[in-house]
C-alpha cells in the first residue's frame, strides 16, 4: 500500500502551552499505518503528561503488531485498540495517585489503525476522526460530550450548539471517567480517499466546509497538514490545533 502521511500540532493564538500530542507510524511492508491523537485536560502540566502518556500507551501496545509478519485479523485488531486504551487509563490513573496535583488530568484519544484498505477506528473524547473521499468530509466518530447528548435527545439543535457555554464538557476522557473502553469503527478506505484525525482546536477555528477544498490544493499530505494549521491560527485558533492526515494514494 502507498500511504501519505502527515501530522502537526500547535499551540494556537491564546494557549500557554500545547496539551494535544499526534504521532504516526507505517509498516516496513508498507500494509499497515498507525494515527494517534490525544487532547489533555486537567491544568497546564496534567493535559500535557495524560495525553504524552495515552498516545505512549497506545504505541507499545500497537507497534509490535505493526511490526509482525502477519497483520493480525479484524477480532485480533478490535482486542489490541481495547487493550491499548486500557493500558493508557491504566498509565494515567497511576500517575494520578502519585501526585495529588494531578488526579483532575485526563485526555481524549483517537486511534485509526489501517490495515490494507480498512480502517478501524477506537475513540473516546471529543478528538475526531473523519473520512476524507469524494471531495468532502464526514464524520466518523461521536464526540462523548454533554452537548452531543443534548442534541440527540432533541434539547438542542446542531446550530445551537456552538452558543451552550458548556459545550466542551466532556462526558467520557480517559483518566476522567471509569470506562475506558473506546467506540469502535471500521471503515473501508478506496485509493483517493483518507482519514483526517483532529483536536477541537480544528474543529473549533476552520469550518468542516473549507477543509476539502484545502486538501485537495496541497501537492501532498504536509502541505495540506500545515495549511489547514495555518488557516485555523489566521482565524484565530483558541486552542491547541492538531492534525493527523493519511491519503491512500490512487
Amino acid at each position: 500500500m502507498d500511504y501519505d502521511i502527515a501530522g502537526d500540532s500547535h499551540v494556537g493564538t491564546v494557549r500557554q502551552t500545547n496539551q494535544d500530542r499526534v504521532e504516526w507510524r507505517r509498516s516496513h511492508d508498507g500494509r499497515q499505518a498507525l494515527l494517534v491523537l490525544a487532547d489533555g485536560m486537567g491544568g497546564h502540566q496534567g493535559g500535557e503528561i495524560a495525553s504524552q502518556l495515552a498516545v505512549a500507551a497506545v504505541l507499545d501496545s500497537l507497534l509490535p503488531a505493526l511490526s509482525a509478519s502477519v497483520a493480525p485479523d479484524s477480532a485480533a485488531v478490535r482486542e489490541r485498540l481495547d487493550a491499548a486504551f486500557e493500558l493508557a487509563a491504566a498509565r494515567i490513573q497511576k500517575e494520578q495517585g502519585g501526585d495529588v496535583r494531578l488526579e483532575k488530568m485526563g485526555t481524549t484519544l483517537v486511534v485509526a489503525w489501517v490495515i490494507d484498505h480498512s480502517a478501524f477506528i477506537g475513540h473516546i473524547g471529543d478528538s475526531r476522526c473523519y473520512l476524507v473521499a469524494g471531495g468532502g468530509v464526514r464524520c466518523l466518530t461521536r464526540d462523548d460530550t454533554v452537548v452531543q447528548n443534548m442534541i440527540e435527545d432533541g434539547s438542542i439543535t446542531e446550530t445551537e450548539a456552538p452558543r451552550v457555554p458548556f459545550r466542551n464538557v466532556l462526558t467520557r476522557a480517559l483518566g476522567a471517567s471509569n470506562d475506558a473502553t473506546p467506540s469502535f469503527r471500521l471503515q473501508e478506505l478506496a485509493p483517493g480517499e483518507g482519514l483526517l484525525l483532529c483536536s477541537d482546536g480544528l474543529t473549533g477555528a476552520l469550518p468542516e466546509t473549507w477543509w476539502s477544498e484545502t486538501i485537495g490544493q496541497g501537492p501532498d499530505a504536509d502541505a495540506a497538514v500545515q495549511s489547514l494549521i495555518d488557516q485555523s491560527l489566521e482565524n484565530g485558533a483558541g486552542d491547541n490545533v492538531s492534525v493527523v492526515l493519511m491519503m491512500l494514494k490512487d
